[in-house]
């Protein structure tokens, strides 16, 4: 009996109450993890353009199916080169949805770009339902225990996912701030005319720009994936979170994005353990709602 050896059932209640709740904590950080990589993304192209890509959500989504079209027949690469393809014709995307949608509205008005942006979320959306379906698929990985840790378990594509992360944060920083290319980002977000004045290579720098953000977009759509699934309305749902944690992080700040996302992880996983986890994306909803409440100037930032 557990009372013969001291351990009483009030006491057991409560341990497992505490497991639950670091379970729920280390959830969050993982979620906040790869929502942090989406928010990235988004508040980078919002610094130096000046508009939030409303199609940033379907650059997450179709990440995540280039890995699946590249692993699957009858291409059928394995892991490591799909995913540098994959990421590899992310970026591709994102270049040319900006050479062929947004460069040639460079000078128009906030709300243009804010229509372009959900109509170009729309085609996208439906190319991939067009050409998978909607249905769930996954990568077909073989779903391992986790290990355990202090009644904590973690799997090996959640250690994946905390390592990428690391690995991405850190690669942003030394660009931001080791780089001339990053130099040149951060003084077009400070004021787009003046860097063009001072010789720095605006369209160079631009392409550079929706580069990153979309490799973000890919790799947290591909982490997301792997630890899910796949479904052509993913990439809504985390654009979503993602707006959410630019919001609450600072607009334009890419640090600020970082802890904005591990919040927004935080509270899901944290909210479902007072309410129903039906209602867990609604949380990120509400505190988009919230932040746009207090800050509704963001939709209609006037480019420089």
């Amino acid at each position: 009996m557990i009372g013969s050896k001291g351990l009483c059932p009030q006491n057991l209640i409560f341990c497992l109450k505490m497991s639950f709740l670091f379970q729920s904590i280390l959830n969050g950080v993982l979620a906040g993890c790869i929502y942090a990589l989406f928010a990235m993304g988004l508040t980078l192209i919002y610094g130096v353009l000046g508009f939030v890509n409303f199609a940033h959500g379907e650059l997450i989504m179709w990440g995540a199916y280039f890995l699946y079209l590249l692993m699957e027949k009858p291409i059928g690469l394995p892991l490591p080169s799909a995913l540098a393809f994959a990421l590899l014709l992310t970026a591709l995307m994102g270049t040319g949805v900006d050479r062929f949608v947004f460069r040639p509205l460079r000078h128009a008005n906030s709300l243009t770009l804010l229509i372009a942006a959900l109509g170009l979320s729309f085609l996208l959306r439906n190319g991939a339902q067009f050409f998978w379906g909607a249905e769930i698929r996954t990568y077909g990985f073989e779903i391992k225990r986790g290990f355990r840790f202090l009644d904590i378990s973690i799997t090996l594509n959640q250690m994946m996912i905390i390592f990428a992360t690391i690995i991405s944060i850190s690669f942003v920083y030394l660009l931001f701030h080791r780089s001339r290319l990053g130099k040149s980002m951060r003084a077009l977000s400070d004021n787009l005319e003046l860097a063009r004045v001072v010789g720095i290579d605006s369209k160079r720098t631009i392409r550079f720009a929706w580069i990153i953000a979309s490799i973000l977009a890919g790799a947290g759509g591909i982490l997301l994936a792997l630890d899910t699934n796949l479904q052509p309305g993913m990439g809504l749902i985390n654009l979503v979170k993602a707006f959410a944690a630019t919001l609450l992080g600072g607009v334009g700040n890419l640090w600020g994005a970082l802890w904005g996302g591990i919040l927004i992880g935080l509270a899901e996983n944290l909210g479902v353990l007072v309410i129903s986890p039906g209602y867990k994306d609604a949380i990120a909803f509400g505190i988009m709602v919230l932040m746009l409440l207090i800050r509704p100037s963001v939709l209609f930032h006037k480019q420089e």
